[in-house]
């Protein structure tokens, strides 16, 4: 099964002959075995999106991204990336016979370039990019212009930018609220620029709500959390000083709306330092036997933090977001190793 079993939903304006599936979606759902139980928490919950075809989330972004594309007839997909996304836009551009250049992050890791290269993508490092805002916001810029011409399109996981594709993030709601149907939800996702999280909101409102969206941010790049849990209105950029790769992102993207839509569900933001992330990856390989890159460790972080502050109710469900692979990012596999 793929994420097009929700269609109607998600993409109801997509010709069926279009739609492009690796057999994205539908990912496990694990109760916790070791770790909630160890601090009396029961009801707490891993959805696992590393099971995706190219071991992230992203996949759900470029299925619909991807197909969008090939109805439209165009022949070459603009990109920026931290790693994920461009592993999951190469894949697909690949299966779709599209052309795919990426502008990569400076801090993005070797494995996830690899993976890029080998679907055939163009990749381009931007030194400062996903650090420093100001560089960040230029290359948005430079590529916004280059997606003019006919036949390109600018794909970045972002409402901003991709509200089409990013309407295929919006079914991991559609599977949540399926896995557990009546009963209230407590939902932690990690951020970078916050399309993830917003994807979760407006996915849980499309399917009847009763969920808390909760935002978690390494303290590094607290552009979202911080600024929502102390009532403000806006997002913040930053200058970057996270090393979790993936949510390396300065500039606010969609955190604005995130904050909104965070808010007006129930849930707030938390943010955690990057030891925490690394010492809760390596829980989560050696107690639960999760394998994730140090970005799918940050929700469970915040979760286990906002638990011990009585932030979360433990009666409920708490879903915590597994966002990708272990095997993409090799210098984190190697630290938990040893």
């Amino acid at each position: 099964m793929s994420i097009f079993r929700w269609s109607n939903r998600v993409c109801p304006d997509l010709d069926a002959g279009f739609a492009l599936s690796l057999g994205e979606g539908d990912t496990p759902c694990l109760p916790s075995r070791t770790i909630g139980p160890s601090c009396g928490w029961s009801n707490l919950w891993f959805k696992i999106e590393s099971g995706n075809p190219s071991g992230s989330y992203k996949d759900r972004f470029a299925a619909l991204a991807i197909s969008h594309m090939r109805a439209r007839e165009e022949h070459t997909c603009l990109a920026t990336s931290s790693g994920n996304t461009g592993a999951a836009l190469a894949a697909y551009c690949a299966a779709a016979a599209i052309r795919c250049h990426i502008s990569v992050v400076e801090t993005a890791p070797e494995a996830k370039l690899r993976q890029m290269r080998a679907h055939g993508a163009e990749l381009e490092k931007v030194p400062g990019f996903g650090v420093d805002a100001r560089t960040t916001a230029g290359v948005f810029h430079r590529l916004e212009e280059q997606a003019r011409e006919p036949g390109y399109a600018l794909q970045v996981s972002a409402y901003r930018w991709s509200p089409l594709g990013m309407a295929g993030v919006e079914t991991i709601a559609h599977e949540l609220r399926e896995e557990f149907p009546r009963e209230p939800l407590q939902v932690v996702s990690p951020a970078g620029g916050g399309g993830l999280t917003l994807a979760l909101a407006c996915g849980f409102t499309a399917a009847g709500g009763n969920a808390a969206v909760h935002v978690a941010q390494p303290e590094g790049n607290d552009t979202i959390a911080g600024p929502l849990r102390r009532g403000e209105m806006r997002a913040c950029p930053v200058a970057c000083r996270t090393t979790i790769s993936g949510l390396q992102v300065a500039d606010v993207i969609d955190g604005d709306a995130v904050i909104a839509a965070c808010r007006a569900s129930g849930g707030t933001g938390h943010s955690v330092p990057d030891e925490a992330v690394f010492a809760v990856q390596r829980r989560l390989a050696r107690e639960e036997g999760i394998f994730t890159e140090p970005a799918g460790a940050v929700a469970l972080s915040a979760a286990l933090q906002a638990f011990e502050h009585g932030e979360l109710d433990p009666a409920l469900p708490t879903i915590c977001l597994v966002t990708g692979s272990g095997f993409k990012d090799e210098a984190s596999a190697a630290r938990m190793a040893r």
